[in-house]
């Protein structure tokens, strides 16, 4: 078994992979890192678990185009890529408010049953 050390949002982290994988793993690692790095110069520092959770969303939004056959529009492609990455930003916070909401939901649910024992 491979390990190979990758960075994101000037992190690193020691990942273990098949071998032979390891420049499949770097070139995945810099995706992320685009991800993180668009997301933070937009919005500023924003914590580990919160910022995981928009390169998530943004990943799973881009996956979801591509799965319709809707390619997701490129810097190159789109003719305001400030407007373009402002509002796919708004469309991600919207959806991780969404979730977070949920996850709070359940949360509470949780700590509810625990404190009625």
């Amino acid at each position: 078994m491979a390990q190979v050390t990758i960075t994101i949002n000037s992190r690193e982290y020691a990942v273990a992979c098949e071998d032979g994988q390891e420049v499949r793993i770097l070139q995945l690692a810099r995706m992320l890192d685009e991800k993180a790095k668009l997301l933070t110069e937009a919005s500023g520092q924003v914590n580990e678990n919160m910022l995981l959770a928009m390169v998530g969303l943004l990943l799973a939004d881009e996956l979801s185009e591509l799965r319709k056959g809707n390619p997701a529009p490129t810097a190159v492609q789109s003719p305001s890529p400030a407007a373009f990455d402002k509002q796919r930003l708004l469309e991600t916070d919207k959806l991780t408010a969404e979730a977070l909401d949920k996850i709070t939901k359940q949360i509470n649910f949780v700590a509810n049953q625990i404190e009625s024992l």
